[in-house]
């Protein structure tokens, strides 16, 4: 009497086995990888010397904001247009000018908007960014 365990088909099997074929090509990409980061292959070179100037940091810039009633604020502050022109001429006076951030609401008076722009070049603050929303 013999005993068998399983099913009596003698037909073998049907399917490639893939699973030993991807654990291969899992160590081997690990492989390259860490030797990828590891062989990193750079070009010697000379690099030339200049003496050029280190570029200072830009200054600080100056935010004006104009909302819809035609008020005028100094970085969150709501201010006067004497006030600002005064302002203005102190930032006109210092080493490096101010940048002058122009955010002037859709609803606002183009009069307004101009006002403070003739203001910031009469003070000598030439370089005005008009900041809109995307």
């Amino acid at each position: 009497m013999a005993f068998q365990l399983g099913e009596d088909n003698d037909s073998g099997m049907n399917e490639m086995n893939l699973i030993p074929l991807i654990d291969i090509m899992l160590v081997l990409m690990i492989i390259f990888l860490v030797t990828a980061t590891v062989a990193n292959p750079s070009i010697p070179l000379t690099l030339p010397k200049t003496t050029a100037d280190i570029v200072d940091p830009p200054p600080e810039a100056i935010t004006v904001s104009i909302n819809a009633n035609g008020e005028v604020a100094w970085n969150d502050q709501i201010i006067s247009l004497d006030e600002l022109q005064t302002r203005f001429n102190d930032a006109g006076q210092a080493a490096q000018k101010p940048t002058v951030q122009l955010r002037a609401d859709k609803e606002s008076r183009y009069d307004t908007v101009a006002q403070v722009m003739s203001r910031a070049s009469e003070a000598g603050l030439s370089d005005i960014a008009f900041v809109s929303e995307n």
